[in-house]
Parts: structure tokens; sequence; C-alpha cells
């Protein structure tokens, strides 16, 4: 990346000790994807937030060769010119988890997606019964001309990027309109931990709950996740599931990953990905530091 070019933020994710490593990916066949999907932090992005000149290089060339990138990363829309850096303004960005989804060339939003302040309390009302009282952060840009709202954080949350935020008492911390998404954290349970016991309370029909391996769940609404809200850029490109290929490294990024595999495209999970989702796909490239996806790019494009 250029260094007059907006950086990414420094990513949130603790270095794994197999962020470095090398896999040897033998013959990938013939086969080719029509739309490359990828997460950002801990999948395409260094442990510094940063896109490598090599893996620039190789984005670069699945463009020239006529397939789309589109990057699915669970950063709000308040980070939007960090996500806009990494993918160089180029195509469509699924932020979110999928509750907001842009074109960056025509500055054009597809979604946001907001669920409403009693259906949010309502959720982390539930989760508290099963696993305590949690700290909690809001992400409020509901709407198009709020993406830049900073985070309101209630105190003690120990939010893991270095951004504006409000820092709020708990009684202030969700707004009085509709919020993008929830972050719980809990002072005595893992992230693993926490997730568990929040599905089992909480019907995806009144939330959607996941985690990005940053030590705290999200509260998205009801039907948000990545596959939904890369559903939206297939759809403007023409390009079905089958013919997908998509990394990804953490809980969030299963449902596009299944819905990717179940299809018949190409699933892979770098080194470095959480156990969950080295179980949901047999394919593995190299860590996010060792140019894992770019790596597995270079031999599927022959470049």
């Amino acid at each position: 990346m250029s260094e007059t070019a907006p950086r990414a933020v420094l990513s949130g994710h603790v270095p794994s000790p197999a962020a470095d490593r090398v896999v040897d990916l033998g013959d990938l066949g013939t086969w080719r994807p029509k739309l490359v999907a990828t997460d950002l932090d801990g999948t395409l992005l260094t442990s510094r937030g940063e896109v490598s000149a090599r893996t620039r290089t190789a984005l670069d060339a699945c463009w020239d060769a006529g397939i789309p990138v589109v990057g699915v990363t669970g950063r709000g829309p308040r980070l939007l010119d960090s996500v806009r850096a990494a993918l160089d303004g180029r195509g469509i960005a699924v932020l979110a988890q999928g509750g907001f989804v842009v074109d960056l060339e025509r500055d054009e939003v597809l979604r946001t997606v907001g669920l409403p302040r009693s259906q949010a309390t309502a959720v982390i009302e539930r989760i508290e019964e099963v696993a305590g009282e949690l700290v909690v952060a809001v992400e409020d840009a509901a709407e198009q001309g709020e993406v830049h709202s900073p985070l309101r954080v209630q105190h003690g949350f120990d939010w893991p990027y270095p951004e504006p935020a409000h820092l709020l008492p708990r009684h202030q911390v969700l707004p009085t309109g509709a919020v993008l998404k929830v972050f719980l954290r809990s002072t005595t349970l893992g992230q693993d931990e926490l997730l568990a016991r929040a599905r089992r309370v909480v019907d995806p029909v009144d939330a959607e709950v996941t985690h990005a391996g940053l030590g705290f769940i999200e509260v998205l609404p009801p039907g948000i996740t990545k596959a939904t809200g890369l559903a939206i850029a297939l759809d403007r490109h023409g390009v079905e599931y089958g013919d997908v290929l998509v990394f990804g490294d953490m809980p969030n990024d299963l449902p596009m990953i299944e819905a990717v595999r179940d299809a018949g495209g190409r699933a892979v999970a770098v080194a470095n990905a959480h156990p969950a989702v080295r179980s949901a796909t047999p394919l593995v490239t190299s860590g996010h530091d060792a140019d894992g996806v770019a790596r597995y790019l270079e031999a599927v494009l022959g470049v």
C-alpha cells in the first residue's frame, strides 16, 4: 500500500503462532473462480493490519483476469476508509458482518440494516441470564448518514482498536434508535464459551450472534451474516456461490464459508484459522502473515 494511502487500523487480533506458517498447496487443478471473496483481519491483512505488496499484486491479478474481489469484514462503516484502502477502492465491500454493503467505486450503499433498541435490549438481557453481567459497546450507524459516528463504548469494555469512541455508563450505551450491531464482553467467560451460551438462548429470528476472534461476541439483526451480505455482491456480479473462492479465519466467516462449500465452490481456511473454520473445510492455505491468500491466488491463476 502507498505510504500516502489511508491505512487499515491495526488489527485487533492477537497474532497466532500459525500466522506465518507456510502450507504446501500442491496441485490445485484447473478450476478457476468467477469471484473471490475474502475476510480482511486475520486473513487478507497482516498482523499489522496491512495489505502486503505480494497480496496487492495477487488482488490486481484477479481484477486483470476479470475476477472481481469482494472484501467481507466485520469492520463497521465508521472504518469504511480503512476497508476502502485495503481493497484499493475497487468493487463491493461487505461490512458489519453483512449488515452494511457498499459499492466502493460508485460510493453507493447497497444494504444497511438496523436492530431496534427494544429488540437489542431484550437479547442482551437474555444472554446475561446465562452468562452473567456483560460489558457493552454499540455500533449505532444504522443509517447511511451516520456511518462516521464513533463507537459507543461502556467504561471498562477494553476496545481493541485505536479509534475515537464515546465512553459512556452502561445505561447510556444503547442509543434511542436502531443499532447496526452490539458487542458483548464477559469478564469471566472466553469468547467461545460466551458465544455457545448466547446461541442456546437467542433465536435466529430475533438476532444473529457470532464472534470475530477479538475477545467478545457480536449481536446482529436477524438474517445478517457474511453469507447474506456476500449474496448481494454475487447478485450484482451475476455469480453463484458455486463459482466463488472464499477465504476466512473466524466463526463470523463460517456462514459464507459453508454457503460456498455446500454449493461446490472453494472455501479455504488460512493456517491460523479458528478450529471451527478448520473443521468446516479441508482446504488450507498459509497463514495471514505468510501471504496465504496471495499464495493461493497465485496458484489458482498460474501467476
